[in-house]
């Protein structure tokens, strides 16, 4: 094999099995779909099993990998076990991507409740320390593997509407960094720090506040899901195989 199919070789990821969280729309629904493309088999987990369901049957319908659908709310403690279970049990898990998140508008910030406070943590960041905890140690028995966080640009320069959401995926940016030193050398342990994306979570883009950080992107728009993709592939695969707590950036020059 040449270098140049070496090369191209290293983005392979056949008999791989990833594990998306919120992988039934959105980002997590694209980034599922790529995982596929690629040739891994695909575990599929949102809240609402119907939803995972048809995702599951989608992309092993149009690229003839295994998927699995389970239901799973991130942001509790007992579902988190359940997931890295079944997943396990479906073949062992090479590739885990923390996708799922929420990211809704708050209010004045005298106004926040410990209520939305504590929601936005759980599913953001509590949700990616328990399950890497969970399936970190089998994947370093397994032998190695890859875990991708779905961290946002907002981490770095948050907005002041975006507090508790900014906070969180500050969270998930340390983690990251922990979790590679963690689980090195055999697991590599990365982010992709998202930008504006226009999914079905996208309710802030109408914000006069969001507008005129839409007009300052160098770009000048905000991304579609399959932009995120690449970004995920090269992370997965043994195509960065020397990268590791890096917080790779995908927003369109958000600064």
């Amino acid at each position: 094999m040449n270098a140049e199919k070496e090369r191209f070789a290293s983005f392979d990821l056949t008999d791989k099995v990833a594990i998306v969280t919120g992988g039934s729309r959105g980002l997590g629904r694209a980034i599922a779909g790529g995982l596929a493309a690629a040739g891994a088999d695909v575990v599929v987990a949102s809240r609402r099993l119907e939803s995972c369901q048809d995702a599951a049957q989608e992309i092993a319908s149009e690229f003839g990998v295994r998927t699995l659908a389970i239901s799973c709310h991130v942001g509790k403690w007992s579902d988190l076990q359940e997931l890295a279970d079944f997943a396990w049990d479906f073949g062992g898990v090479d590739i885990l991507v923390n996708n799922a998140g929420i990211s809704p508008v708050t209010p004045p910030m005298q106004d926040v409740t410990e209520e939305l406070w504590d929601k936005i943590q759980d599913v953001n960041v509590k949700s990616v320390f328990r399950l890497t905890s969970l399936l970190g140690p089998r994947m370093i028995d397994r032998g190695g593997g890859s875990v991708i966080n779905v961290s946002s640009a907002g981490a770095i320069k948050p907005l002041p509407l975006q507090m508790p959401y900014a906070a969180s995926k500050a969270g998930v940016n340390s983690l990251t960094r922990s979790f590679a030193h963690a689980l090195g050398p055999t697991v590599r342990v990365n982010a992709v720090a998202a930008g504006p994306f226009r999914t079905d979570m996208a309710t802030t883009f109408d914000l006069p506040e969001v507008a005129a950080e839409l007009e300052a992107i160098p770009l000048r728009r905000a991304g579609e899901p399959n932009e995120i993709v690449g970004a995920v592939q090269y992370l997965a695969s043994d195509a960065s195989t020397y990268t590791t707590g890096a917080i790779l950036e995908v927003h369109g020059g958000f600064w």
